[in-house]
């Protein structure tokens, strides 16, 4: 017997309505997060989608990635956006498209949306816009007018951890960070993590140029900042560093313990992402978990509901963070 509306709606504790209005993106239903994933995942379990998907209703979307495969095993925070594009588009049985952005522009016709991680440049992201309007920018660099994109709030996360350290009696802060750089650019790009880092310290009265180091957003990166720190700056070496990445940290932390300085007890650290491994080094990390898979899945859906339901304003969709704190802060 095939599945219904209201076999998903009686397994989801929600009515009959609801179950409808989530599963064709009503953008005007007020229902949390945690709901509609929870109906999402009992469709799919139920497999009311398959049933129920016909092939003229598939649709083509192309996706904009940072790089390839071996490429993201230095930085997982894309791999994770990535996973979480993949994984809802084949919910949705979505025909993907996949370049990576120093590709040839060689899109497919009749597309029905374009997913960008990251930035992309201007002269590119006009060919794009003569080929679909529905498109979403997934953690952009700069701002995406009349564009949806789905964003993670680096200005408030910097701030946690900075006051976080301010409230722990820290006042020497320093900073490990990397900087992006894009095919037909020719200077790097600063971070948001470093510029915001810059103006919440400067406001603070706090501002050290001698305690920030920029590098890649890898642990081979984190492992050579941090003894360049330890080398140039010794007895000034600051008492905390707001890092990154988690993979940044990992490589400080190797340096520390290398040069037998104590961490939390000398040196604190917290970091950003939260991956897998991020509890299980020595000390286990103090990190920001950034939902990064659910990031990619918030562009799938974007783009799903702009096609059900012709919408043309543009939304910028935050999604939240949290602060793990463990044993590498004090």
């Amino acid at each position: 017997m095939a599945t219904t509306i209201k076999d998903i709606a009686e397994k989801a504790g929600v009515s009959i309505a609801t179950v409808s209005r989530v599963l064709n993106f009503d953008s005007t239903l007020s229902v949390g997060d945690d709901t509609k994933k929870r109906i999402f995942a009992i469709a799919e379990e139920l497999d009311y989608k398959k049933r129920k998907q016909k092939q003229r209703d598939t649709k083509r979307i192309a996706f904009f990635h940072w790089g390839t495969e071996s490429e993201e095993l230095n930085d997982v925070y894309y791999m994770a956006i990535r996973v979480g594009i993949e994984e809802r588009s084949a919910f949705h049985h979505i025909q993907l498209f996949k370049f990576l952005k120093k590709d040839e522009l060689e899109l497919p016709k009749n597309l029905d949306g374009i997913i960008i991680v990251g930035h992309i440049d201007d002269q590119v992201l006009k060919q794009i816009k003569k080929v679909t309007t529905n498109i979403v920018v997934v953690d952009p660099f700069f701002d995406t007018e009349g564009i949806d994109s789905v964003r993670v709030d680096f200005r408030k996360v910097t701030k946690q951890i900075i006051d976080h350290f301010i409230q722990k009696q820290h006042t020497e802060i320093g900073f490990l960070g990397g900087y992006e750089t894009f095919h037909n650019t020719h200077e790097p790009i600063q971070d948001k993590r470093e510029l915001y880092f810059r103006q919440h310290m400067e406001k603070l009265g706090l501002l050290n140029e001698d305690y920030i180091f920029i590098d890649d957003f890898t642990a081979d990166s984190g492992y050579h900042m941090m003894n360049k720190a330890i080398e140039t700056l010794k007895d000034r070496l600051p008492t905390a560093f707001y890092v990154g990445s988690d993979p940044i940290a990992i490589g400080a932390l190797r340096a520390l313990h290398e040069q037998n300085i104590e961490v939390p007890s000398r040196v604190s650290l917290i970091s950003i992402d939260d991956i897998s491994v991020s509890k299980y080094v020595y000390p286990a990390l103090s990190t920001v978990r950034i939902e990064t898979e659910l990031m990619g899945e918030t562009a799938v859906d974007l783009i799903m509901e702009r096609l059900a339901t012709e919408r043309t304003v543009a939304k910028k969709v935050y999604i939240e963070t949290t602060l793990k704190l463990r044993d590498s802060c004090l």
